[in-house]
């Protein structure tokens, strides 16, 4: 996910951190700072670290659940309103998405029974206020947590209670189709929400345009991989394009672009190799700062994925996801030479084309439905 820096990894799961959590931290510290100086902002910042540290947990209450299926996580991205963990593959039946959906609130449950324990009351002697310097953190931190599960388990994506949801819808319906039932949910749940942000809470605002655009992500990310399934890649690649030598120059691109209404260029050797992927906007940004003599090799992308073209689209698809930002995927034959490739943009013209389709337009497969 872009916008996102690595913290580490546990167990084969990269944690990642959204940066406008920097612009959390920030708007935090400057509320407690105004409130008492230094040492609230302090305080603050420390809590939502702490509260951060509870997000985590409950994502791998998500990763271990989805672990005792077979599914492995590869990454969890912490934004400002939580994590949101990143499976590799859609559990193969209802049940098993609804008891990995439900794990991570039960984390949050069980975070908030501990510190309870520890601190032997759910609200501070001092009160409630988020804000207030000196009260006790640990209860803050369990009333927070509370709040945060019983947020999740809203019914609309992309909180953990929208998986709830369309776990619940595929028993009757396909998976697409409850996955865009669950996403109007989210979004119409983020309509209300920036309403009241208007009305005085500007915070509300902010959050609202995260569970809109994750809501909409959702929805997408459901579509290619409907469109993706029973598909194999040598039939949504691009065949014919114009390629660019290892010894060609940001000029030569800049002809081929002109002639052509290609946005990417593959780099290929005289054996047929890819050595990378030259995209329209690393073409003009090189031309604006190193100028039409620079060789393609240093501006181009070099780590291109590569699948073979019997293999199915559903791997390209995911090679494009988990790429951090790949222009494309390149599609080879048994030799390794290059014979076309894929694009996000080539998926979605298939969707557009699959939408339009009178098939399409009927009952959708079930991928669950035939492990039940």
């Amino acid at each position: 996910m872009s916008w996102s820096i690595p913290l580490g990894a546990v167990k084969g799961t990269v944690i990642r951190l959204h940066l406008t959590f920097f612009l959390l931290l920030l708007w935090i510290g400057m509320i407690h700072y105004a409130e008492g100086g230094w040492s609230a902002a302090f305080q603050g910042i420390v809590f939502v670290s702490l509260l951060f540290v509870c997000v985590v947990l409950h994502e791998f209450g998500h990763i271990f659940a989805a672990r005792r299926y077979g599914v492995r996580t590869p990454e969890i991205i912490l934004l400002p309103i939580g994590g949101v963990a990143r499976l590799e593959r859609i559990p193969e039946q209802p049940g098993q998405e609804l008891v990995i959906a439900l794990a991570g609130p039960a984390v949050s449950f069980a975070i908030v029974l501990l510190l309870w324990l520890v601190v032997g009351r759910f609200v501070p002697e001092e009160g409630v206020e988020v804000h207030r310097p000196g009260v006790d953190m640990l209860a803050r931190l369990a009333l927070v947590n509370g709040f945060l599960a019983v947020f999740n388990l809203i019914p609309a994506f992309p909180m953990d209670g929208g998986r709830v949801l369309r776990a619940l819808l595929a028993y009757r319906m396909g998976y697409l189709r409850a996955t865009q039932i669950a996403a109007s949910v989210g979004q119409a749940f983020a309509f209300g929400l920036g309403v009241l942000g208007l009305l005085g809470n500007p915070l509300l605002i902010f959050i609202a345009l995260f569970v809109w655009l994750g809501a909409a992500g959702e929805a997408h990310a459901a579509q290619m991989r409907e469109v993706s399934r029973g598909v194999i890649v040598s039939d949504a690649m691009v065949t014919r394009f114009e390629s660019l030598p290892p010894s060609a120059t940001v000029a030569d691109a800049v002809e081929c672009l002109i002639r052509t209404t290609q946005h990417e260029f593959p780099v290929v050797d005289g054996g047929g190799k890819l050595r990378g992927v030259l995209t329209r906007e690393a073409m003009v940004q090189a031309l604006r700062a190193q100028g039409p003599d620079t060789p393609v090799l240093e501006v181009m992308h070099a780590e291109i994925p590569l699948v073979h073209h019997r293999q199915p689209l559903a791997e390209a698809l995911r090679l494009l996801m988990e790429g951090g930002g790949v222009p494309a995927v390149g599609v080879v034959d048994g030799a390794g030479r290059l014979m076309g490739y894929v694009t996000s943009e080539t998926i979605g013209e298939m969707m557009m084309v699959q939408a339009a389709s009178p098939r399409a337009r009927g009952a959708a497969a079930n991928p669950w439905r035939a492990g039940r």
